[in-house]
């Protein structure tokens, strides 16, 4: 295994969000704004993806995002449908679940990933932005990378 961070060896940039999974929004904001400040909240809303190689959807979240610096700190809620945070709570409770990297290529990031191992499970879009969530259990425990293209 290599020693260079995901960044390193595929040559993402910064991280520019990381995730954390809560089972309620609310109950979990005071604790989360009180090491990061302010959070605004908003719904989401998923009409279809594809989740583990199949199609899914729709799904529902509540979201929150704050900053640290130049950092984005996100809050995930589930309120329905298949999502890699649904997973992340059964196995491994509430806490980080995924770190970001915005890409100018998503294709060409995700295959080089895929090459070395990572497995996708979670691909959606809109008409401005695409995202993928990988793992790879043996590299990042049940940490996963969401790599992110918005169109400029």
């Amino acid at each position: 295994m290599s020693n260079q961070s995901v960044a390193e060896e595929f040559g993402l940039g910064p991280i520019d969000q990381v995730s954390f999974v809560v089972r309620d929004l609310a109950a979990a904001l005071p604790a989360y704004e009180a090491l990061f400040g302010a959070f605004e909240v908003r719904p989401a809303h998923l009409e279809t993806y594809t989740y583990r190689g199949r199609p899914a959807g729709p799904a529902s979240l509540k979201l929150a995002f704050g900053r640290s610096g130049d950092l984005e700190i996100e809050l995930v809620e589930v309120v329905s449908g298949e999502f890699p945070q649904v997973e992340h709570l059964q196995r491994h409770g509430e806490g980080l679940q995924h770190v970001r990297y915005k890409v100018e290529d998503l294709d060409a990031a995700q295959a080089r990933m895929v090459g070395a191992g990572f497995t996708p499970v979670i691909e959606g879009r809109s008409d401005a932005v695409r995202f993928s969530y990988l793992e790879h259990p043996d590299k990042l425990g049940h940490t996963m990378i969401e790599l992110l293209w918005y169109a400029e």
